[in-house]
């Protein structure tokens, strides 16, 4: 590659340096498909596969039972509907940007859930307007299969190819000219990723610093503006630190002779801060520094699945609560309920019931936790401690609202006190209501914490449930837990 310098005054460095990208002959041959129109490529495929499933579903049922013309339409129309309602909820999600198509595990659970959701929603509306004997239990089924199987090919097929089209740099892209003030180098900077999304810098223009004044930037405007006028460039991208604002805005001012988009891409610490959500304040943008952990449909999601969750669990589980309270009873003397002060969402204190396993009641300033040989547990209670039965009377402060089903388990006032002495980042975990279960608790982070590894790993879990929550990941959770249980692993 060949470099063209212009030197300025002495004791100054250059001030504009032109490099000159030409495809060396022989280049392979790109595809027909732009990066940027990845995205509207899935969404087609996903739409195309719905209906191809649908297809096949009637073919195959046809081949059991015939069928009449009523429910080749009503099968037409479930696949109309299915695919948008599947469609819309993928892209609110974000599922078809190409950075998520490359995670085929994430993807595989979005499919199987917004499926889920379409499909029981069409089962709704099918029930509702009494058409199910027009579309059969048997054919849905059949339909619901063959678009989840397809689909998951589909996602399967669709990472290989995005990622071949990467590494190997296969797709299509316009010609564009980069204007950079970062060093000049192929292996750094903005340069390596047009390359790889299949853009072809036809011009490289290093910004001169501000210090140079505004004779040095007139000169290089008007080199862009030479070398894009007339040309079939398609872009132009000026790649800066956006603390030379004031400058860049000046520049392009000077560009706008051009016919041509120019485009932005901050980098350096301020860069950051472009990557935040934006939202309207009156006539002020207002950016995002830190995300609240849930939004208000979240929280209204969750909790909804609190009230139901805990209100069915109390009802189908009332009569092993009467047989917990005769043993408790009939082993020794006390209360049957345990209550204990805990820290819970936003560092408030709350008491937390529990079956009564121990005989003491210990709360406040000091509190010893248990232990695998402990002589305050009794009869009964090590076997509720083992089986976690001991916890479900917290399902009374799910109702309560303040525990969820699924967070960051609670610990006792002077314990969480001390964690927070001992550990970084602990109080994160009060961002949320504590729960019932969590996923440091299905990864075998149960019972005492003796030791300050022992707890920091519990965080570990704890904050990364709290940065990845979902409604999927809550009833992943929820199922998983049970399982957890009867491995006991240290519980006692």
């Amino acid at each position: 590659m060949n470099f063209i310098n212009r030197n300025v005054a002495a004791g100054l460095h250059e001030e504009i340096a032109l490099e000159l990208y030409s495809p060396p002959s022989g280049a392979q041959r790109k595809w027909p498909i732009r990066y940027r129109s990845i995205e509207l490529v899935a969404i087609c495929t996903d739409l195309g596969t719905i209906v191809l499933a649908s297809i096949v579903s009637v073919f195959l049922y046809r081949l059991c039972i015939s069928w009449t013309a009523a429910g080749f339409a009503n099968a037409t129309g479930s696949a109309i509907v299915v695919s948008a309602m599947f469609v819309s909820l993928l892209k609110m999600q974000g599922m078809y940007n190409p950075s998520e198509l490359l995670v085929l595990r994430s993807q595989v659970r979005a499919v199987c859930g917004a499926l889920l959701f379409a499909f029981i929603v069409l089962a709704a509306a099918a029930g509702s307007l009494n058409v199910s004997d027009e579309y059969p239990r048997g054919a849905g089924m059949a339909f619901a299969l063959t678009s989840l199987v397809l689909l998951v090919i589909g996602r399967a097929l669709i990472k290989s190819l995005l990622m071949r089209g990467l590494s190997k740099r296969k797709f299509a892209g316009g010609n564009i000219i980069l204007i950079s003030d970062q060093p000049q180098s192929s292996d750094v900077g903005l340069l390596p990723t047009l390359n790889m999304l299949g853009f072809c810098v036809t011009k490289h223009f290093r910004l001169p610093s501000p210090r140079f004044g505004s004779d040095h930037r007139k000169r290089l405007s008007a080199r862009v503006i030479e070398n894009a006028r007339g040309s079939n460039v398609e872009e132009i991208i000026v790649e800066a630190d956006p603390n030379q604002w004031s400058e860049l805005r000046a520049f392009v001012a000077e560009l706008r002779v051009l016919p041509t988009p120019v485009s932005f891409v901050p980098v350096g610490a301020l860069s950051e801060m472009f990557r935040r959500p934006t939202r309207d304040l009156g006539s002020t943008v207002c950016v995002e520094i830190q995300r609240g952990p849930l939004t208000f449909l979240e929280r209204a999601i969750k909790r909804f699945t609190d009230l139901v969750g805990a209100g069915l669990a109390l009802v189908i589980l009332s009569p092993l609560f009467a047989v917990v309270v005769l043993a408790i009873k009939l082993d020794s003397s006390g209360p049957v309920l345990f209550r204990q002060q805990r820290c819970g969402f936003n560092g408030r204190s709350f008491s937390i019931y529990k079956f009564r396993t121990m005989r003491v009641l210990e709360d406040g300033p000091s509190v010893i936790q248990a232990r695998p040989v402990d002589s305050r547990v009794t009869r009964v209670g090590k076997w509720l401690r083992r089986t976690s039965i001991d916890e479900l009377p917290q399902l009374i402060n799910v109702l309560y609202g303040s525990m969820s089903l699924v967070g960051p388990r609670p610990h006792a006032i002077s314990q969480d006190g001390q964690f927070d002495k001992v550990v970084r980042n602990y109080a994160f975990r009060r961002r949320v209501k504590p729960g019932l279960t969590g996923w440091a608790q299905i990864h075998g982070c149960r019972g005492p914490t003796p030791t300050a590894a022992s707890i920091e790993r519990r965080v570990e879990y704890d904050l990364w449930y709290i940065d990845n929550w979902s409604a999927r990941l809550d009833l992943a959770i929820l199922v998983q837990t049970p399982i957890e249980v009867l491995r006991g692993r240290n519980a006692y």
